[in-house]
C-alpha cells in the first residue's frame, strides 16, 4: 500500500516539481496540492494523508503555523508532516520541529533523500537534513531550552538511554537495530517507552530532550 502525501508550495513549478518526483518514487503516491498554508491544512485535515510535505515560506499561513496546526500539541491525531526549504537557518528549523514536525529538508536534497524522509515520517520516524542536525541540535543545547527540560515520569534504563543517543543522532529504527545488535521490534519498544517517559511527540522531541540534557556532544 502506497504511503500518501499532500504537498504545499505556493510556487507552481517547485510544488509541481516536488508532486512529480514523489509520484515517480514506488510506494508513494501524491494525493493533494495547495498553494498555501490555509488550503494547506483543509486539504490534511479532509484528506487525512499518510505525511504533509509543507514549505516554510507561504501565503496567508506558513507552514509552521500550518504544522502546528496539524501536529502542534494538544491535537488529536496529529499528521506527520516533513518540512521542506530553501533556507538553512537554525531559528526554521527548530520551529518547525517545535512545532511538531518529522522531518526538515532542504530543497536541493534530491529525490532519494526526500523519499526517504516521506516513509521515515510515515513509519514513525524522524529525518532531518544532515547538514542541519547535529549543529542544529547542539546550538540550541548551548543556549539551553526556552523551559527547563521535562523530568522522566521513570527512571531511563541503561538500553533506553543507549537508544536515545542514537535517535539523537538521526538514526532510523533499522539502523539502530543494526548499530545496537538488537531486534527491529526492541528498538520500537524502547522508543515507545522513552516517549511515554519523556512525553515526547515524536522521535524529534525524543532527540531535543537529549542535546537539552547533554546525553549527546554537540
Amino acid at each position: 500500500m502506497s504511503v500518501t502525501v499532500l504537498v504545499a508550495d505556493d510556487q507552481e513549478i517547485v510544488r509541481t516539481g516536488l508532486a512529480m518526483i514523489l509520484d515517480a518514487q514506488p510506494g508513494i503516491e501524491v494525493i493533494g496540492q495547495a498553494a498555501d498554508g490555509r488550503r494547506a491544512v483543509e486539504l490534511a485535515r479532509r484528506l487525512r494523508p499518510d505525511v504533509c510535505l509543507f514549505d516554510i515560506r507561504m501565503p496567508g499561513l506558513d507552514g509552521i503555523a500550518a504544522t502546528r496546526a496539524l501536529a502542534g500539541p494538544g491535537v488529536d491525531n496529529p499528521l506527520a508532516v516533513v518540512v521542506i526549504t530553501t533556507f538553512d537557518l537554525d531559528e526554521y528549523v527548530y520551529s518547525a520541529l517545535r512545532a511538531g514536525a518529522r522531518g526538515f529538508l532542504l530543497k536541493n536534497a534530491g529525490a532519494a533523500l526526500l523519499s526517504q524522509a516521506v516513509h521515515a515520517a510515515a513509519d514513525g520516524d524522524a529525518l532531518i537534513a544532515p547538514s542541519v542536525t547535529a549543529r542544529l541540535l547542539g546550538k540550541f543545547a548551548r543556549t539551553g531550552p526556552a523551559s527547563p527540560p521535562v523530568r522522566p515520569i521513570e527512571a531511563l534504563t541503561h538500553r533506553e538511554e543507549e537508544i536515545l543517543v542514537t535517535v539523537a543522532r538521526g538514526r532510523t529504527n533499522s539502523e539502530i537495530a543494526d548499530e545496537l545488535h538488537i531486534s527491529l521490534s526492541t528498538v520500537k519498544t524502547h522508543v515507545a517507552s522513552l516517549m511515554a517517559k519523556l512525553g515526547a511527540r515524536n522521535r524529534v522531541e525524543i532527540a531535543m530532550w537529549a542535546y537539552e540534557t547533554n546525553r549527546v556532544g554537540s
